[in-house]
């Protein structure tokens, strides 16, 4: 059902693909901004990348859940974070490969920006996903 692509002609990348296909006909999930916020809207780990990268994670994971898909079928996602430092961009991209999203390996981009959203907000993944169908048994 996906595809993942490392172009041959390319630096094979570390732990994403250059793209991901879809057969048509698919049914896909294009989700919202994964954001660090509790269930009570506050911001998770104020000044804590990567405290904030497992809540966002976990609210990935959330998402993926209530419209029938997971972690695993997610074929694409944009990554931002706030900061200009490698080091941080890649502290967050380790919590990213712990959390499963990348054992397809999907297809990513890892951004660092000036500013999110919410007050004190430091990281946000977008996603696009496969909606499985569902077995069924007779």
């Amino acid at each position: 059902m996906i595809q993942r692509v490392t172009a041959p002609g390319l630096f094979p990348p570390p732990t994403y693909s250059h793209a991901s296909v879809v057969e048509a006909g698919t049914r896909l999930a294009f989700l919202a901004g994964a954001v660090p916020l509790d269930a009570q809207g506050e911001v998770v780990g104020l000044g804590d990348p990567v405290r904030q990268a497992e809540q966002v994670i976990a609210n990935l994971s959330e998402q993926l859940n209530a419209v029938g898909s997971d972690l695993g079928q997610v074929v694409a996602t944009d990554v931002y974070v706030v900061s200009s430092e490698p080091a941080v961009l890649s502290a967050v991209w380790d919590v990213v490969e712990a959390s499963g999203l990348s054992a397809g390996p999907h297809a990513s981009t890892l951004l660092g920006v000036a500013c999110l959203g919410y007050t004190g907000q430091l990281v946000e993944i977008t996603a696009t996903a496969v909606v499985p169908e569902k077995c069924s048994h007779p």
